[in-house]
């Protein structure tokens, strides 16, 4: 008997301790399983701003919160995300990005592309470039790759000749004829919509223009064509790039719910790059 009742004790005290065991392997997949459900993304007032209110509400379907940030500057979004106070952001160029990587030794990268804003020239004053005075003040962009990407206009527009090769490292000391000797005022791009009664003409992105009352498609007097290179990307910090939230992230951006609205909301103004 009291063989039998040791063998059944040490029985029970085996099982006790593997269901222990087990219990413990159970609990620890849960707590690795757990990951973020909400992302903090960065935006520019406009488009960008409508364009994810709306991925918000596609997210949201999906099981991922997003709270949507917006800056009036295209510097603050970068070094919020290169402080890890945002986990993407939604706002630039490819060339942009380039160079705020290079200029700041950030570790920014790309986890898609997302719409193309063709830039345009705008004016309160005349109807057609070619009417633009001898001697008249120009706006263009203060920071560097939309700089660049604005006299590259003014050029396709035949207003002035950039040295051959500087393409996105274009500034106006770059530019070799100017026969109507413009002068290029260089402001915030979020500045320029608002100062045309102030100048002949001025380089203005996409958001700013509508955001002041602007159309694209019917008040800019030149504009860039539909294969601008200048594609907008959704953009994170490198040691947030294989974060599962942000994949969920990208794949709400680029349904076909977003699609459907940004075709429908800004007709043609703006274009999905998927």
């Amino acid at each position: 008997m009291k063989k039998t009742g040791f063998l059944l004790t040490s029985f029970l005290l085996a099982a006790s301790l593997l269901t222990g065991c087990g219990a413990k392997e159970e609990a620890a997949p849960a707590g690795a399983a757990a990951e973020q459900t909400k992302v903090k993304v960065g935006v520019t007032a406009g488009p960008h701003e409508e364009i994810m209110n709306k991925v918000k509400e596609v997210a949201q379907t999906k099981g991922l919160e997003v709270e949507v940030v917006v800056f009036n500057d295209y510097v603050q979004p970068n070094q919020a995300l290169d402080k890890g106070t945002l986990d993407a952001n939604s706002f630039q160029t490819i060339p942009f990005l380039d160079k705020f990587n290079a200029d700041h030794k950030t570790k920014i990268v790309i986890v898609g592309n997302s719409v193309t804003f063709p830039m345009g020239l705008y004016s309160t004053k005349h109807k057609n470039v070619a009417d633009v005075p001898e001697g008249g003040v120009v706006g263009i962009q203060n920071d560097p790759s939309n700089r660049a990407r604005a006299l590259m206009l003014y050029e396709a527009a035949g207003l002035i000749k950039l040295k051959e090769g500087v393409g996105d490292n274009a500034t106006p000391q770059d530019i070799v004829e100017n026969p109507k000797k413009l002068e290029f005022k260089e402001l915030e791009a979020a500045f320029l919509a608002r100062s045309l009664g102030n100048v002949e003409l001025a380089s203005i992105n996409t958001n700013f223009a509508m955001s002041a009352g602007y159309s694209p498609k019917k008040d800019a007097i030149f504009a860039e064509t539909s294969d601008s290179p200048y594609v907008n990307v959704i953009a994170v910090n490198e040691t947030n790039k294989d974060n599962p939230a942000i994949a969920k992230l990208v794949e709400a951006y680029r349904s076909e719910e977003v699609k459907k609205f940004i075709e429908e909301h800004f007709d043609g103004a703006v274009l999905p790059s998927w």
